[in-house]
């Protein structure tokens, strides 16, 4: 076909086209007003009131001006709710796209949607169960919408979505919880509303107790976050989750074993920040003793001070408790009690059974509770080879105090003593198990004999250096507990302050009417009296007029020192008259308290009245200091090792072998193009036995070459080696 052949056929289909739309048009006009309808159909799509959007964002502009078009939707959204009540599984897009519209548009027309969210918590409640996953997601967050806007009650909003957490839905639990914790922050967050909180409260109580197990666990989740955001931090919140112990479900167990056992952080963080301005410090003592000789016993004299006083800032910084939420508990006693029947008769896992005992001893400990069977059944655990065993010792460390009988706790510390510090053991166990005894006596003294305590000093001189760094802390705590229990070599250097130091009896408490080293005050008082000519002479008179410095002598950076050796030639009980006296006549500064202390610290550094200095000062370990009975262990404390143990062999190789991986090849792999082909003879003479080689050619020359010919061969043997990197 030629070019213009082809564009005649074009033009005949062309007129053909239009003679046929010219007799559609003529003959058949219904048509051609629906093709026109389906032209028109997109932009119909913008017109209201089908468009929702549009018409949602014209009413939040003008409320007044769409009232009609709201009033048609509403009656809309009642007629769906009579389809949906019909069946109300099915999935309902109408429906849903309607609730969001009015939830957005509810605050403009307030008498119009006054019964609106009631109606929708209503259908919620009775229909959540069957309820199209989509839809009932629509129906919660509209009502979160109208809670944000505060046009619904949030006690009654709050126990609906507690209802709804019995829901198979996950992500509709994770929204409720959500909304839930963020609510009650914001209802609590300009002062505290009682009302709601008590509602809510005891709602969460009897939520506790529902027989689903999902609901009960994220009531509990509620809570436990609610606490730690310091929105609900009071004594019944802590006593409703007490219950959460007891409940028969190990998830909800184990969360509230958890809240009890974790760590405030504030708590922590606020012991840290505190100012350490109360008492001397590391300057006033570097100031004293850098005046005068440098002489290496002032140097030495400084390290033990450093020391001393290292110690008294761990015994006069507070408590730090693993969770303020243990105080609050109304009855530990019985709630203790409760505990330990539960775990006596638990068939949970042993992982469970061991925070049981965790929380059981800390309660003991921190509220000095009587709970005698706990010592038996802890007792039984004492094994080496007994699982989580150092956590095991903690608890018994952890529950020891100094109301317990001390042959109750004594049988422990021999459980102790002839299951783990032996000979057949190894030096971790034994290392451990001097750990243990050591953290339970430095809170109930009296609980081992002097016999025992002679046996397990002699371990200080253990091939080990575990083993005899923990026997070392052990005598270094007995030291400032009780020297005369010691061995007379193991007692150190005497100072004022070891001379003084005995254990009490059991039950006895010691209440001094008087603050202990405050004479002297009355002696620096005296010194001052003595003095007065000096600071007269120390004023510039007519004579010092020239503009130079005088020198003025300052006693607080010298005398310390020296007004504690002053104090030891006083009787003690004529200091103790001084005391009392300085206590009961003035009101103490800070100044005089900081006095008061250097004294004190100063007993520890300095020897006894009437000894000499026979022994190194650095003898002692400044590791095992005494500890207040209240202090809460962690497991360093048991498990601590001075000496890294050796790693075995698989320990070692791994290590290696991980310090390998950036390394390159040192040795060029050359693979064959074929593997399953046969060697050259070159490879076979290479494997050949020397005894059949030997009688060859080139083995016989090979020792009569001339130096020319070994220079040549070893130039080709590095150009061969080089072409084959």
């Amino acid at each position: 076909m030629s070019g213009r052949d082809a564009i005649n056929g074009s033009a005949h289909v062309c007129h053909a086209c239009f003679v046929i739309s010219a007799f559609i048009c003529c003959f058949f006009p219904p048509l051609t007003l629906f093709l026109s309808v389906l032209n028109m159909s997109g932009r119909q799509n913008n017109k209201l009131p089908n468009n929702l959007p549009q018409l949602q964002n014209l009413i939040k502009r003008d409320p007044q001006s769409y009232v009609e078009e709201f009033l048609q939707q509403y009656r809309h959204y009642q007629s769906n709710v009579q389809i949906f009540k019909l069946q109300p599984d099915k999935p309902n897009k109408e429906l849903s796209d309607l609730v969001m519209f009015l939830a957005q548009v509810g605050h403009c027309y307030l008498q119009h949607l006054s019964t609106f969210p009631q109606e929708l918590s209503q259908l919620l409640l009775t229909y959540h169960t069957v309820l199209e996953p989509d839809l009932r997601m629509t129906f919660c967050k509209a009502l979160i919408l109208l809670r944000n806007k505060d046009l619904i009650d949030p006690s009654g909003l709050l126990e609906l979505f507690f209802e709804l957490l019995r829901c198979h839905d996950k992500l509709l639990r994770k929204t409720l919880y959500t909304h839930i914790v963020a609510d009650i922050k914001n209802i609590n967050a300009k002062h505290k509303n009682n009302k709601i909180n008590t509602t809510l409260q005891n709602f969460m109580y009897t939520m506790l107790r529902d027989s689903n197990p999902i609901a009960a666990k994220l009531s509990l989740d509620v809570m436990v976050e609610l606490y730690k955001r310091n929105i609900w931090n009071d004594s019944k919140t802590v006593n409703v989750i007490t219950t959460a112990c007891f409940s028969k479900v190990t998830k909800i167990l184990v969360a509230g074993l958890k809240f009890f056992l974790g760590k405030d952080e504030d708590e922590k963080n606020e012991s840290d920040s505190g100012s350490d301005a109360e008492g001397p410090s590391v300057r006033d003592l570097k100031v004293r003793f850098s005046t005068g000789k440098k002489t290496t016993k002032n140097k030495k004299k400084l390290e033990k001070a450093m020391k001393v006083l290292k110690k008294h800032k761990k015994k006069g910084k507070a408590e730090v408790f693993n969770f303020s939420a243990i105080h609050l508990i109304h009855d530990p006693q019985d709630f203790s009690e409760k505990l330990l029947k539960q775990l006596e008769d638990s068939k949970e896992r042993f992982e469970v059974k061991i925070m049981m005992m965790e929380l059981i001893s800390r309660l003991v400990g921190i509220h000095e509770l009587f709970l005698f069977n706990f010592y038996p059944f802890v007792q039984r655990f004492l094994q080496p080879h007994q699982r989580e065993v150092t956590k095991i010792l903690l608890c018994a460390a952890q529950a020891s105090h100094q109301l317990v009988p001390p042959e109750i706790i004594e049988s422990v510390i021999m459980t102790i003593a002839n299951n783990f510090v032996t000979d057949r053991n190894s030096g971790e166990v034994m290392t451990v198990g001097i750990n243990a005894i050591k953290e339970v006596t430095a809170r109930c003294p009296l609980a081992i004999n002097e016999d025992l305590l002679q046996d397990l000093a002699q371990y200080k001189t253990h091939k080990d250096k575990n083993v005899m760094m923990s026997a070392r802390g052990l005598i270094q705590l007995f030291r400032n507990l009780n020297p005369q229990m010691l061995h007379k070599k193991d007692r150190g250097r005497p100072t004022e302050a070891s001379t003084e130091a005995r254990i009490k009896d059991y039950g006895e408490l010691e209440a001094k009417d008087y603050i202990p080293g405050a004479e002297v005050l009355e002696v620096e008082k005296e010194e001052g009296e003595e003095d007065e000519d000096g600071w007269e002479s120390a004023s510039i008179s007519d004579e010092d007029e020239d503009g130079e410095w005088v020198d003025v002598h300052h006693s607080s950076d010298e005398d310390a020192g020296e007004m504690a050796e002053k104090l030891q030639a006083i009787p003690a009980e004529e200091r103790k008259a001084r005391a009392a006296a300085v206590s009961g006549s003035r009101l103490l500064t800070q100044d005089d308290f900081k006095k008061i202390r250097l004294v004190q610290m100063a007993k520890e550094v300095n020897a006894a009245p009437g000894r000499g200095q026979k022994r190194k000062t650095g003898d002692s370990d400044d590791e095992g200091d005494s500890r207040s009975g209240g202090e809460l262990l962690t497991l360093r404390n048991i498990e601590k090792l001075h000496k890294k143990p050796k790693a075995d062999k698989e320990t070692r190789l791994a290590t290696a072998m991980a310090g390998r991986t950036d390394r390159k090849e040192f040795v060029k792999k050359r693979s064959k193009l074929n593997p399953h082909a046969s060697t050259s003879n070159k490879e076979k003479r290479r494997t050949k036995n020397f005894m059949m080689m030997r009688q060859s050619r080139n083995v016989r020359t090979k020792g009569k070459r001339s130096f020319r010919e070994k220079q040549l061969a070893l130039r080709d043997s590095l150009l061969k080696k080089r072409k084959q990197k």
